[in-house]
């Protein structure tokens, strides 16, 4: 049995946390996201849900952490260091994972979309383009070689329909299910269409477009909060894999226990 390691991927909107004793993921977890949580805070939601499991955070040997929050990545930085007798291990500038990036300012990606690739890229080899549904809805290309590329970044699906909402006093916010038919016959079923409807139609077209300039029969993968309602509906999208930031995560701990890398 290897070390029971607690990956933690911090985004703006939500946190995704999971357990893994060696390869197996023993559990997953999502909160929200609190900018200003102190590291005992911190330490308290997640410690609280490992022991509804029969566990705890001083059960675990090991943290690595990617973080879009700055604020909050000292914070699980302090978590570990408090808790667990170890810092964790932040996903960042001069960490191993195996992938070149190849873009203007490496420094500029965002930690959660390099995890996500290298993962996509040992799960399903190159090329590859990883859609993460989250705050945004963001596109991740590698090439057959496994290097990181580039790729595009738009509004989420919940963050238009804010905007959208947030702007037109008549339009209240609406659940965020497929609609019957694309043209709506009530304001409710017209905003699921555009939200919904459209941003597969933005998807399919994005990704089309990415394979063409990646010059292969790149492999298409999904995850993210909203990704199932957008699979069900998308030409494109070939895998959805609701944990691939975790395995990502994992991946790049063992690389950097290991002491291999790029």
């Amino acid at each position: 049995m290897g070390a029971a390691l607690l990956a933690i991927d911090v985004g703006n909107t939500h946190t995704l946390a999971g357990v893994f004793q060696g390869e197996e993921l023993l559990h997953e977890w999502r909160i929200s996201t609190e900018r200003g949580a102190t590291p005992d805070e911190l330490a308290a939601s997640h410690d609280q849900i490992l022991r509804l499991r029969g566990g705890g955070l001083d059960g675990l040997d090991a943290m690595i952490v990617s973080s879009v929050v700055p604020a909050l990545t000292a914070g699980y930085q302090e978590l570990g260091a408090r808790y667990m007798d170890r810092p964790a291990l932040v996903v960042g500038p001069g960490i191993r994972t195996g992938m070149p990036v190849d873009i203007d300012n490496p420094r500029e990606l965002g930690a959660d979309r390099l995890v996500n690739s290298v993962a996509a890229f040992s799960k399903y080899g190159g090329p590859c383009i990883v859609v993460d549904f989250g705050t945004a809805t963001t596109f991740d290309a590698v090439s057959g070689d496994g290097r990181y590329v580039g790729g595009v970044i738009a509004p989420g699906v919940e963050t238009s329909m804010e905007a959208l909402t947030s702007r037109a006093a008549r339009l209240a916010g609406v659940e965020l299910k497929p609609p019957a038919r694309v043209i709506g016959r009530s304001t409710v079923e017209s905003m699921r269409s555009g939200l919904i409807i459209g941003t597969v139609a933005m998807v399919d077209g994005l990704v089309s477009r990415i394979r063409d300039e990646l010059g292969g029969d790149a492999v298409v993968i999904a995850t993210g909060g909203l990704a199932p309602v957008v699979c069900a509906l998308s030409e494109e999208i070939e895998h959805h894999d609701p944990m691939l930031t975790l395995d990502g995560l994992r991946l790049i701990f063992d690389m950097n226990a290991a002491g291999g890398g790029r």
